[in-house]
């Protein structure tokens, strides 16, 4: 039969089913990761009416710290369970956790029940977050990876623009508490879904698990975010408590070095902070953090408690802030691939962003909202151009075995900012908002306990003025604080090393990636890359290519029917379509023509031929040419993890059947 270049086949019911699978599982991993991006965001616009309902404001920031503390320390332990457990019912677990954690936060009935429910639901959060980026290892080839990975990123940028305007829609129209439950039949869809379709794939190998060094971190951090919230509020700063809390905060902190250097695979391995770029990008990235959710957390308070804006409009007016986000980390992402140079990025961004923060401070009872919408945009603006760039400068200085750990670690460093961040704000913001009533509130006037924003508007016209002035002038020390941080961020960028950008880096297309999160395993995180370098390649033309290099008289459909009996041994047409889900119809030309080739040999059943496990040979030998070319400042040839790696995913990118035409 011919091997010519054959029209566009029909695909058979086999792999149509399987096609049908695979994005039933994909649109359920999605729908897992936008409810936990979501609640990052969600909750900002509802949180005056929440703690209008529920009293404590100056614990205002812990409904947000909680679910980040959580989700921050639990998520680098996700991947290693996943790997033991497999991924399946990791992944169902952490979304029953969320969504136990969601039915109770929408249940409570005070400040205490909330922040202690946020953390249960952070639990499931983190484990939402990096178990979806891993279950697409296990259901997508590596040749479409990245548009899989990119679709994720757009998850996430989508999440922070909606997040807010859904909670001030849920808060004006049903209630704060729908904001929680909203993830119940949503999580409940992708559990069955997930549950049903999803095959998990054989774990191999016993990974150990730094249990002690995931301990040390949770209680280092838990002890300086309580520090920080409930100094100065709850209990007087030189408090037996509060001296406790740094004292316990500040002795595990210094014991986490000693516990990750006996620990067989760490969370965070020491070597890695022995590199200028990760210990500066993490110091940069924890300031981005703080600025981030910072702003986020205590900007719906002004626009709605001062301005008087519905819990939706205020939602509405903090899109221009995630807008310039979105629009500076596409641009800025495209032009460092296209340039090569990544360091002006990050100084320009925290410049910017030390500039907005500033502004923002100077926000009083009469600043027109155009104003505040357009100090919002340049911090937004600032934020985008640093984010995505510390990752790939984390990426380019480190060798192929810190790959995956350098970049998750990259984005801890960001969320423990944010968790830190925000509990230190809500410190400042609630000590000085005492101070501020106190001295603009006649004496004996009866003022509301609660920061309700329907309550504050009906407060008398003497009152309310006093009220909303003092608000405000609560809010300034909150920014001004943040922009000192933001300016010690530029400065630490003028010391950033800009590295000769290696090629997989130039290429990788980083405008397509925001913010999604990253693995901590190295093999993967060198498949995603490879992904998105090959991904605007047609596959047939990367087959022929390769066909090419390699000298072999083959087809590219052809090729791929080789690679899948050589993986097999001796088999039949029958029993090869049943394995692959392929319809019996496309294999059977490509075998005779592989048998007319002797390549495979027709008897009791096909098998390889010697001239076919040579040609095999050589199409894997021009794919891992072809790779280590893209990624060769990782020394393949001399760091045998990375040569293996390679070895694994030529195989892997030979394996997807292509069209003749």
């Amino acid at each position: 039969m011919s091997s010519a270049a054959e029209p566009a086949e029909r695909p058979g019911p086999p792999e149509i089913v399987q096609r049908e699978r695979v994005r039933l599982i994909f649109g359920a991993l999605m729908l897992v990761l936008l409810l936990a991006s979501l609640d990052q965001t969600i909750v900002s616009t509802a949180l005056p009416t929440i703690v209008g309902d529920l009293g404590g404001i100056e614990h205002l920031s812990w409904v947000v710290t909680a679910y980040l503390l959580a989700s921050t320390i639990a998520g680098p332990l996700y991947g290693k369970l996943g790997d033991l457990y497999g991924r399946k019912i990791v992944l169902q677990a952490a979304i029953v956790l969320f969504l136990i954690g969601s039915a109770l936060c929408g249940t409570s009935q005070n400040m205490t029940e909330l922040i202690g429910f946020r953390a249960l639901q952070g639990l499931g959060g983190g484990g939402l977050m990096v178990t979806t980026i891993a279950v697409v290892g296990d259901i997508i080839p590596p040749r479409d990876r990245g548009r899989y990975q990119g679709l994720f990123g757009a998850v996430f940028g989508v999440s922070t623009v909606i997040g807010p305007l859904l909670g001030g829609f849920f808060v004006d129209n049903l209630s704060w508490r729908w904001i929680f439950y909203v993830n119940l039949p949503l999580g409940a869809a992708a559990f069955v879904v997930i549950g049903a379709v999803f095959r998990a794939r054989s774990t191999q190998g016993r990974p150990s698990i730094d249990y002690l060094g995931a301990a040390v971190l949770a209680g280092a951090l838990t002890s300086i975010v309580l520090f920080t919230s409930l100094g100065g509020t709850t209990y007087d700063w030189g408090s037996p408590e509060i001296v406790s809390m740094m004292v316990v905060g500040l002795g595990l902190l210094v014991l986490f070095p000693f516990v990750e250097a006996r620990a067989p695979e760490p969370i965070l391995p020491l070597e890695l902070f022995r590199n200028h770029t990760f210990a500066l990008t993490s110091a940069i990235g924890f300031i981005v953090g703080l600025a981030l959710f910072g702003s986020i957390t205590y900007l719906p308070l002004y626009l709605q408690i001062v301005k008087g804006n519905s819990a939706t409009q205020s939602g509405l007016q903090l899109t221009p802030l995630m807008g310039g986000l979105l629009v500076t980390s596409i641009l800025s992402g495209n032009a460092i691939s296209r340039t090569g140079r990544y360091k002006p990025f990050p100084i320009a961004g925290t410049a910017i962003m030390t500039v907005a923060v500033f502004l923002l401070s100077r926000l009083a009872v009469g600043t027109p909202t155009w104003a505040a919408a357009a100090c919002m945009v340049l911090l937004g603006l600032g934020l985008g151009m640093v984010m995505q760039v510390l990752v790939l400068a984390v990426q380019n200085s480190v060798d192929y075995r810190f790959l995956g750990v350098a970049t998750s670690g990259s984005t801890l460093f960001r969320q423990v900012g944010g968790s830190i961040g925000v509990a230190a704000f809500g410190a400042i913001f609630a000590n000085r908002l005492g101070d501020e009533l106190a001295a603009r509130l006649p004496s004996g006037a009866h003022v509301p306990t609660v920061a309700n924003p329907a309550v504050i508007r009906d407060l008398p016209s003497a009152l309310h003025t006093a009220f909303v002035e003092a608000f405000a002038a609560s809010l300034q020390p909150v920014f001004v604080a943040a922009s000192g941080i933001a300016l010690v961020g530029f400065l630490l960028t003028w010391w950033l090393p800009e590295l000769p950008l290696r090629t997989a880096s130039r290429t990788e297309g980083l405008g397509e990636s925001f913010a999604s999160p990253r693995g901590a395993d190295s093999d993967r995180e060198l498949e995603r890359i490879a992904s998105q370098l090959m991904r605007g390649d047609e596959r047939t033309r990367v087959y022929r290519a390769t066909i090419a290099r390699a000298g072999v008289d083959i087809q590219p459909g052809e090729s791929w029917v080789l690679g899948r009996v050589g993986e097999r041994g001796q088999t039949t047409v029958d029993d090869l379509a049943g394995e692959l889900q392929v319809d019996p119809g496309r294999l059977a030309p490509r075998v005779d023509a592989l048998v007319a080739r002797g390549y495979l040999r027709d008897g009791d059943g096909i098998a390889m031929t010697a001239a076919g496990e040579h040609a095999l040979d050589q199409l894997i030998e021009a794919r891992r040419d072809q790779l280590r070319m893209l990624l060769d400042d990782w020394s393949a040839g001399t760091d045998d993890e990375l040569a293996a790696a390679l070895d694994r995913l030529a195989r892997a990118l030979v394996a997807e059947i292509p069209a003749d035409g």
